[in-house]
């Protein structure tokens, strides 16, 4: 037992560790402190007082430790005598640290309490051991009888930190510290059990999936000995893993990767199977664009990308009016608020590129669907899994290509879907364009529901005719008859023009066109509803322009109204061909709506010797050739009426329709045969500014039609200035421009004598 006296020791001090008394140690001395210490303690009797050292502070209590072996090279044997408390210190001329050291006596009376401490400090040691998994030296180390070499067995734990152990050496009493060993070796038996029960519950709680998991894997290395693929399961639920799909889609995923694994390489399904696989997983089915729901915004947009159309830009700002209100009130459902636009019109007024606008303003995705000659319903629908060469719909693989579920979809040339032996494919569009259907399409080849319901499906068609009923049922028609002159000539220079100077190469300020030169162009070189081949007379324009400037010519080339016939040769089109058709009796002037917009009809008629009878020609449709039946019945039956001799009608009539290449239907017809008629038989000619249109009936009532604006547009390019209009049309007069209805006289009529009347010259 040391000397209980005060003495003043050199001070060793421990950074990383502790030294208690009856313990022998090899320390390595390496740093210029620690060197100072040790030969500080060499000059006084080989002994030194060993002081831990936690964040820079030294502890309050040391080891007293005697020098037993050193190697010179900063290896140093040292045991442990006892513990002193640390006084104050000083340095002395080497740089060593001296501090008063009091030793502090172990006393060895053994009574009831400490022997209680003990009994309990090996228990629960013990028990701290057997997790360890080193009961088995237990009772030889817990063995040693003395109460404080046993409290210091603790250095040796690997479950103390530093400063718990320096607690431990600064309890000086064996009680005290007994019971601090205790409470703090409970704490490590605490979580020693809470670790093996959470290990415990793990082990029961392995489902059959991680069963699989183990089984998988053996399977795998099996696979991986007979050469075969082993890791192409595992790839896909990877992939499974990584996605966040629904519930039903997981599922039918989930169950296809079970019998991928349990197939053979050499099955034809393997390949059927992971095909179907790569397929599901392009599928967008966790990815959505977020909707851009700024009404200015949007409004800015689709002036930008198209000038007029303010029916259609309206339509599509009060959709994202209404999405926008209905996600502020978190009453935000994609069924709730579809819409099915059908854009009817002639070519080339701009149906697709107004769909690519949408898409723009609403920072969607866009994606054209063709369905132009669609016969087969697997298009739409796709084919069974089990056919050669199987693959989704057109809707699924515009999904895939889109890269998300909410995209915006253009259905191209809806009236021109066939339907023969393979099926009806515009009865698969059904599901697909009904909100409270599409949002479980079942494509064939996916065998899934695939919800449709957040894309937004824009339709176009030339004609609705041709579209069945209950598909154009489900679809809000919006019609873009065509333009006018001046908005033909707005288009020309904001849009058009400049697309073409940059297709010919040319530089913005290397040409300049004027607005007359423009307004030529539209009424002289083309006559159309749409500005498709006005933008075909731009791009021959240009590229007039472009090999001029190619060859030298000096910039900016300028193009007025004068230049045209250099650069697009002689007009195409004359304003004065109504009035040479029309500058004899029997022909009256017609308007009709054709696939490619409003058009004008020279009705001709004549009359020849022979058996009485009425031949028609000009590839009529049934409609049309009853509307020549039922006028020359009219014009029979009311030849008093009309001033015409009855005799004169006891011949042949033949009535033609020009054009007899491009097949012509429809009730509208009607007024305008009449009206032809009745001047062949009167000697006298219709006026050559006045266009019709009207169904008729045997009693002469005029009755109403459709495609009113398309009608009165096409005989305002034509250089008419009066119509003749149903009376129920006449609420259809607001649609049409202003402009026109400026330039144009538009008469209504209820019956034929009204048409008559105003056909004819007073």
């Amino acid at each position: 037992m040391p000397n209980t006296t005060h003495t003043t020791l050199p001070v060793l001090p421990l950074r990383n560790g502790v030294v208690f008394p009856h313990m022998v140690v090899t320390l390595r001395i390496e740093t210029a402190e620690g060197k100072t210490a040790l030969a500080a303690a060499e000059r006084n009797d080989g002994r030194f007082l060993l002081v831990p050292r936690v964040d820079g502070k030294y502890a309050n209590v040391g080891t007293i430790a005697d020098i037993q072996e050193s190697d010179g090279d900063g290896n140093v044997v040292v045991a442990g005598v006892g513990r002193a408390r640390v006084g104050a210190g000083s340095t002395d001329d080497e740089g060593a640290l001296w501090v008063d050291a009091e030793p502090y006596p172990e006393v060895d009376i053994i009574d009831e309490q400490l022997e209680s401490l003990v009994s309990e400090f090996r228990a629960v040691v013990s028990e701290v051991m057997n997790h360890r998994g080193i009961g088995a030296v237990a009772d030889r180390i817990l063995g040693m009888e003395n109460p404080s070499q046993l409290a210091d067995l603790v250095v040796y734990s690997p479950d103390l930190d530093l400063e718990q152990k320096v607690r431990v050496l600064e309890t000086l009493d064996i009680r005290a510290r007994l019971g601090l060993v205790i409470d703090l070796m409970r704490n490590v038996l605490a979580d020693f059990e809470l670790r093996k029960k959470v290990r415990d519950e793990a082990a029961e709680k392995i489902d059959s999936s991680q069963r699989e998991y183990i089984l998988r894997q053996q399977l795998a290395a099996i696979k991986k000995e007979l050469g075969e693929d082993a890791d192409v399961t595992d790839d896909y639920r990877t992939k499974l893993e990584e996605r966040d799909l629904p519930e039903h889609v997981a599922a039918a995923i989930t169950k296809e990767i079970d019998r991928l694994e349990k197939m053979s390489e050499q099955s034809p399904e393997h390949s059927w199977i992971r095909t179907w696989l790569d397929t599901m997983f392009d599928i967008p089915w966790d990815k959505r664009s977020e909707d851009r729901l700024d009404l200015d915004e949007a409004w800015a947009v689709l002036d930008g990308d198209h000038t007029g159309l303010m029916d259609v830009k309206e339509r599509i700002v009060e959709h994202l009016a209404v999405r926008k209100l209905r996600a502020e009130r978190g009453l935000d459902d994609d069924r709730s608020s579809s819409a099915i636009l059908l854009l009817v019109g002639p070519p080339g007024v701009g149906k697709t590129s107004l769909g690519e606008s949408v898409a723009k303003a609403l920072g969607r995705e866009f994606h054209r669907v063709a369905l132009g000659g669609v016969r087969d319903e697997a298009e739409i629908r796709g084919h069974r899994r089990t056919y050669v060469g199987a693959r989704p719909g057109r809707i699924a693989r515009a999904i895939i290509e889109a890269g998300t579920m909410n995209p915006v979809f253009l259905l191209d040339e809806m009236d021109k879907v066939g339907n023969d032996w393979r099926g009806d494919p515009s009865s698969a569009l059904l599901e697909v364009l009904d909100p409270a259907q599409n949002h479980t399409f079942r494509d064939h080849y996916l065998e899934t529901d695939l919800d449709l319901s957040g894309v937004l499906f824009i339709a176009t068609a030339n004609v609705l005719e041709t579209i069945p009923g209950p598909l154009l049922d489900r679809t809000e028609v919006i019609r873009i008859d065509g333009y006018t002159d001046a908005e033909k000539v707005d288009i020309a220079r904001d849009h058009l023009l400049p697309r073409q100077v940059r297709t010919a190469g040319l530089e913005p300020e290397e040409i300049e066109v004027s607005t007359d030169a423009l307004a030529s162009v539209v009424d002289r070189y083309t006559r159309e509803a749409g500005v498709r081949n006005l933008e075909r007379q731009l791009g021959k324009l240009t590229r007039k322009a472009a090999t001029k400037v190619a060859g030298g010519a000096e910039t900016p080339l300028s193009i007025g109204d004068g230049d045209l016939v250099d650069f697009l040769g002689k007009p195409k089109v004359w304003k004065d061909e109504v009035s040479d058709r029309t500058d004899v009796p029997g022909v009256a002037t017609g308007l009709a709506v054709t696939g490619a917009g409003g058009d004008v009809l020279f009705i001709e008629a004549t009359a020849m010797d022979g058996e009485a009878g009425l031949t028609l020609t000009g590839q009529l449709g049934d409609v049309m050739k009853e509307s020549a039946q039922i006028a020359l019945s009219y014009v029979k039956g009311h030849t008093e009426q009309l001033g015409i001799d009855p005799k004169a009608l006891d011949r042949r009539f033949h009535v033609h329709v020009p054009a007899g290449a491009i097949p012509k239907d429809g009730p509208s017809a009607g007024v305008t045969m009449t009206t032809a008629l009745v001047s062949l038989l009167t000697g006298r000619t219709v006026k050559s500014t006045v266009a019709m249109t009207g169904e008729v009936t045997l009693q002469g009532k005029v009755l109403p039609i459709g495609g009113v604006k398309q009608k009165v547009l096409a005989a305002h390019r034509a250089g008419l200035t009066e119509v003749i209009l149903p009376r129920r049309n006449e609420s259809d007069v607001d649609d049409i421009p202003e402009k026109v209805r400026e330039e144009m006289t538009i008469h209504i009529a209820d019956t034929l004598d009204d048409v008559i009347a105003i056909a004819f010259p007073s």
